[in-house]
């Protein structure tokens, strides 16, 4: 139903539910606040959510896909780089300065370029992610089965406690390095406390005291 929910976790009394002209749906909801009762509260709404995303819808401009020439922004660990496209023998991404250089024979081949700008993303993104995961698996003192990086719609991850799985949205890479090290820890932590409640922000709080700080970074 929802395309682009965040959920908020904040010392207040009841759950509130914003839509916003992005087409966002903002759910501020308790501390301590479990899975089954944010998913309870987005059903009993779920009409005057969709109306509220229809009416805004109908003045959202078509999202606009980036052409991949020199001069377009790309955000990489919380700064933004200008892309630089050239063409070259050696097909390459790097950063110099402020700028991202994309570097290849054949410059106007759309698909070949966006296809090497996701796989320089997703190098980064493996590199630091299990360099964060391996920082804080001693922590939670658990073992994971399996790490699964990739484009996510609604999440910037998820974990599996029972089978050990955590995913992590590629996306993320985009974001402070904060950030990043916040929804880490918040998907390891899972693996001790699988649900939302007060041991999970205790033990959140214990290890990374500015947690909401970071979390606002995202």
């Amino acid at each position: 139903m929802l395309d682009d929910l965040k959920v908020i976790y904040k010392s207040v009394k009841r759950i509130n539910i914003k839509v916003k002209p992005t087409l966002e749906v903002i759910l501020t909801v308790p501390l301590g606040t479990s899975d089954t009762e944010i998913n309870l509260v987005l059903a009993k709404r779920k009409a005057w959510i969709v109306k509220h995303l229809e009416y805004f819808s109908k003045f959202k401009q078509p999202h606009q896909s980036k052409q991949l020439i020199s001069g377009e922004e790309f955000s990489y660990l919380g700064r933004s780089y200008r892309l630089k496209v050239s063409p070259a023998d050696v097909t390459e991404v790097k950063l110099i300065g402020g700028y991202l250089h994309l570097n290849l024979p054949d410059h106007d081949n759309h698909d070949k370029k966006l296809h090497l700008i996701e796989k320089w993303y997703k190098k980064r993104a493996v590199e630091l992610f299990n360099q964060l995961i391996s920082k804080y698996i001693p922590v939670v003192d658990k073992q994971i089965s399996r790490v699964s990086i990739r484009k996510m719609k609604t999440r910037w991850g998820s974990c599996n406690p029972r089978k050990s799985y955590i995913n992590l949205n590629l996306e993320l890479i985009k974001k402070h390095p904060q950030a990043i090290e916040y929804v880490i820890l918040h998907e390891l932590t899972h693996l001790i406390h699988y649900h939302h409640d007060k041991s999970f922000y205790n033990f959140l709080a214990t290890h990374m005291p500015d947690w909401q700080l970071r979390q606002k970074k995202l």
